[in-house]
């Protein structure tokens, strides 16, 4: 039997690690500033090119920044910083689609949910412009989608949770991105698909107004997987990718 050799791990990612713990268990927090290079080579005793070594790490992984004159300070965790590791080139076949519409069935499902708690006056106000612009696109495919993500984003933010936000706008994206142009004209361009999108639309918000959570989930379920119907039909129609 081949075992794989155990590399030992060098001083700087020793520190690294070290410094890595202390961030997760809380004993330092976003904002806080770390001791001097030439402070922490002496509390870790090592030398201070392990210490410069190990900020760089933590830098490049996005948990410390360095400002000029200043020092090191713990960074912040931010929603954008998360990123979906997918190539969209990939996503151009049904199944894909299949798969993403899965995705934000998943999210979007909870996330109203959560909106038809949480909502306040001025999200409602958002949903509200995006629904009349929906109304008013009539057959026109971009306005249709514009006004149909800014309604869907606009619940992300209704739930008060920015990371559900990012999380959307980045299946959102991989969703247009896949749809590509053909499927768009396909989906927003037709007068009876764009009334129905619409009375969809109005049916979570409508759920969603009530505070009524359990009725928003069931709408957005049903307006996804009538999405999902939709496309499915499309792939039928063209025949143009398997």
């Amino acid at each position: 039997m081949k075992y794989t050799q155990i590399k030992p791990k060098k001083l700087y990612e020793k520190v690294a690690e070290a410094i890595h713990d202390m961030i997760r268990s809380g004993q330092l927090k976003p904002g806080d500033k770390l001791d001097s290079v030439e402070q922490m080579a002496e509390n870790f005793q090592v030398g201070r090119s392990a210490i410069r070594e190990a900020l760089s790490a933590l830098r490049a992984m996005g948990l410390v920044e360095m400002k000029q004159g200043e020092g090191t300070y713990i960074k912040g965790f931010s929603s954008d910083q998360i990123a979906f590791p997918l190539s969209t080139a990939i996503l151009m076949n049904k199944d894909d689609v299949e798969n993403l519409l899965e995705v934000r069935k998943i999210i979007e499902t909870g996330t109203v949910a959560s909106a038809s708690k949480k909502r306040t006056a001025e999200n409602l106000k958002a949903m509200e412009a995006a629904l009349e612009e929906m109304k008013k696109a009539n057959g026109n495919e971009e306005l249709g989608e514009k006004a149909d993500f800014d309604f869907h984003i606009a619940i992300a933010e209704a739930s008060q949770n920015q990371l559900l936000v990012s999380l959307l706008n980045h299946v959102s994206g991989l969703m247009q991105e896949t749809m590509k142009e053909t499927r768009r004209l396909w989906l927003y361009s037709g007068q009876t698909t764009t009334e129905k999108l619409y009375e969809e639309h109005k049916e979570i918000y409508d759920a969603i107004i009530r505070g009524d959570g359990n009725s928003a989930r069931k709408a957005m379920l049903e307006h996804l997987e009538n999405v999902e119907k939709l496309l499915g039909k499309y792939f039928e129609e063209t025949k143009t990718i398997k």
